[in-house]
């Protein structure tokens, strides 16, 4: 969780050194092989950073580049983060998530979980 006003890249190193998958035991260690992002990814250290990981990173660059121009922009696997941005958008059609009300980080994640609950008791039991 980042203030409102901080860009979602301050945090990258944070999430994604903790975006691993590991069973009950602990055996099974998995990490991302791609990571789609908007063009406000676009920045030398993240690209360097997820390759020293070997991610593949799936961001269009920024500037004049035409997107056929660009030979490492899969366009295919980015369209796949539309999943991602229409839940992120049916969350912002919650009011009191999208204006945050909350002053506290804690108070805020609650009503966030409280969301996606909602959202899944309506998709599963429409009644």
């Amino acid at each position: 969780m980042t203030a409102g006003q901080a860009h979602e890249a301050t945090a990258f190193t944070t999430v994604l050194e903790n975006a691993r998958i590991t069973d009950y035991d602990g055996e099974l260690d998995v990490s991302p092989v791609h990571l789609g992002g908007d063009k406000a990814f676009d920045a030398e250290w993240i690209r360097d950073w997820l390759e020293e990981r070997d991610i593949t990173p799936v961001i269009p660059h920024r500037g004049e580049i035409p997107e056929a121009r660009q030979p490492d922009f899969d366009r295919e696997m980015y369209r796949r983060r539309n999943v991602i941005e229409r839940l992120v958008g049916w969350l912002k059609e919650c009011r009191r998530l999208f204006a945050r009300y909350e002053k506290t980080a804690l108070n805020f994640l609650g009503f966030i979980k409280m969301g996606f609950v909602h959202f899944y008791l309506r998709l599963f039991c429409p009644e």
